[in-house]
């Protein structure tokens, strides 16, 4: 019997003990996090399925597993050798997760089903109640977390050290923060909040942590009242300094587990929550009236003020200085040497290490050889490490965390002779990307509205992609950041000045290759018209594009007059800090097409 079995195994006799018939594991933890400290990957541990995104859903006598797109192939791969079936979310035929339960649950007398009320946010558990109730009359509990009984050596709640991120990089005081805030709350009608999501916290109180990997954030809860607030955290990560210094920007410290305790204590008339990110479990605990709104704190975070925005400069012009050092070293050593996926991540990552201001990752380093480039979130193991030969494609998306800002970037390299399909395909994706960065958008509009610009020559050619095409990015904060994105599903979010946002079509063709092209923009002002505010993206990503495998002949005058424009500006930004041999790549690497 294999360890997901034997887990599996446990776990049924756990729900038999509690007569329940089903359990559902989400990725999260009780604040709602994309990516979580090792003590919530509940769903990791029970499926050994490793993605950022997926819910495992576990009967008594069957498992299934529900992701997206982006990790169809992965899942595949990690599930083989388990019970569990892969549900291909979005996929014509997939059942929703309420569907498949109504199903396997059919002839069982125990019609209950368990989640973990602290992991599954008040929106996610009143659906799903209301789903399972018109299915059959299917009820759902929400106080018991059978991992704590059958996960024997489970990672321990971080108690990594806090630091301040100083005025500085920050650009506002906290005191600043927490007024804007408390005025938002006032037009939403509402006295205060409890701020769950990490890295909400984190720039309101313009502190940093380490406890998620690649983010740096601090497991805590943080209440605000109309004249109090309270941060909720373990009291060891916080040092004397860091005490005095909330003190001074009025912020009282109290335990991380108290935070149940401080809401049926809170004194104000009404509390906001935000249904979509505060947990079942502690919304349980409010005595006052709730108001159910969306948090202000995402809006504000999402536009950089002036020394957030020169802190992105910086960090992407270090960032490109290793950028090419990289680029120049693969070029150097793929004809010679024998590199890997994971020896190339490696070799990047020590170029960033080098830089000043450095912190780590911004998230793992996806290096796709050839058919793993179209494992959209492919992470290389050694069992799966392959060897880069001279030739063919490799999808490289990485990014580094600096203390003055964080960058994403994604390239294809050509590492060798190419087919026409790929330098077809490449030139696809290139255009996509070269007709968002272009694109002129009135203030306000929303990211799914800009979205099929990116697709629309794909889309003449018959190609998708099913991931979003660009996503906001936090200031030395998470890599994905919202509320804004650009993707096709709905998200009404407005495009404003001072947002941060990815650019990454891309297309994946299962066993063959995959291609996206990656830079971060800037949201700048365009133009005033008659018709109202305009705007337009400014590339913060400073990396040349790899010119070798494109036809010129599908390119615009205008796509080939702003890629030149581009690669000039990135020779005349990076140069003077390379090496003579260094500088005499970037010039080739730039030269116009």
């Amino acid at each position: 019997m294999n360890i997901i079995q034997e887990r599996l195994e446990q776990l049924r006799e756990e729900l038999r003990r509690e007569h329940l018939s089903a359990f559902v594991f989400p990725t999260t933890d009780p604040h709602n996090s994309e990516y979580t400290a090792d003590h919530w990957k509940g769903r990791e541990w029970i499926s050994g399925f490793t993605g950022s995104a997926g819910i495992a859903v576990v009967t008594l006598k069957s498992a299934a597993l529900w992701t997206d797109s982006r990790y169809f192939i992965q899942a595949e791969d990690q599930l083989r050798g388990t019970e569990y079936l892969l549900m291909r979310q979005k996929m014509a035929g997939t059942p929703a997760i309420p569907e498949w339960l109504a199903s396997e649950l059919a002839e069982m007398s125990d019609k209950e089903v368990g989640v973990d009320g602290m992991v599954n946010t008040l929106s996610d558990v009143e659906q799903l109640k209301e789903e399972l109730r018109r299915r059959g009359g299917i009820t759902l509990r929400t106080n018991f977390d059978p991992l704590q009984r059958i996960w024997k050596d489970r990672p321990a709640i971080p108690q990594n050290p806090v630091e301040i991120q100083s005025l500085e990089f920050s650009g506002e005081e906290t005191k600043s923060k927490l007024a804007r805030i408390r005025q938002a709350l006032r037009h939403q009608h509402t006295d205060g909040m409890l701020v769950t999501a990490l890295d909400d916290i984190a720039w309101a109180l313009n502190l940093r942590g380490s406890d998620v990997h690649c983010n740096p954030v601090f497991v805590s809860y943080l209440l605000i009242a109309s004249d109090k607030v309270t941060l909720y955290i373990n009291k060891v990560k916080v040092t004397d300094s860091i005490r005095s210094y909330l003190q001074g920007q009025g912020v009282e410290v109290a335990d991380y587990m108290d935070v149940t305790k401080g809401l049926r204590d809170y004194f104000e008339y009404n509390i906001l929550l935000d249904p979509e990110e505060v947990c079942y479990t502690l919304s349980q605990q409010v005595t006052r009236q709730i108001v159910r709104d969306d948090s202000p704190i995402p809006a504000m975070k999402a536009v950089k003020n002036e020394r957030e925005q020169a802190g992105f400069r910086s960090a992407m012009l270090r960032d490109g200085i290793a950028m090419v050092r990289f680029l120049k070293w693969l070029d150097e050593h793929i004809q010679t040497d024998q590199l890997t996926e994971m020896s190339v991540s490696d070799k990047l990552e020590s170029l960033r290490a080098e830089q000043p201001l450095y912190k780590g990752l911004s998230f793992d380093t996806i290096a796709g050889y050839e058919a793993h480039g179209a494992i959209v979130h492919y992470e290389a193991t050694p069992a799966t490490d392959a060897v880069l030969q001279p030739k063919g494609f490799l999808l490289l998306d990485s990014g580094a965390q600096y203390q003055d800002g964080t960058t994403d970037i994604t390239r294809t390299i050509a590492l060798g002779p190419l087919t026409e399909e790929q330098r077809k395909v490449y030139t696809l994706v290139l255009k996509g990307h070269l007709q968002l960065q272009n694109l002129h958008f009135p203030d306000g509009a929303s990211g799914t509205q800009l979205d099929a610009i990116a697709r629309k020559d794909l889309w003449q050619a018959g190609y998708n992609y099913l991931h979003g095409t660009g996503h906001g990015v936090g200031s030395y904060l998470n890599v994905h950041e919202g509320p804004h994105q650009i993707r096709m599903e709905w998200r009404p979010a407005p495009l404003h000045v001072g947002m941060t946002v990815t650019d990454e079509p891309g297309v994946y063709l299962e066993g063959r290759f995959g291609i996206r092209i990656e830079n971060t923009l800037l949201i700048t002002p365009d133009k005033e018209t008659e018709c109202g505010r305009f705007l337009r993206f400014e590339p913060l990503t400073i990396c040349p594009v790899d010119k070798r495998p494109i036809v010129l002949e599908m390119l615009t005058e205008e796509e080939k007059a702003w890629l030149n424009q581009y690669h000039e500006n990135c020779y005349a930004l990076l140069s003077s800090s390379l090496d003579e041999k260094e500088q005499e790549w970037l010039r080739e690497a730039t030269l116009p097409i």
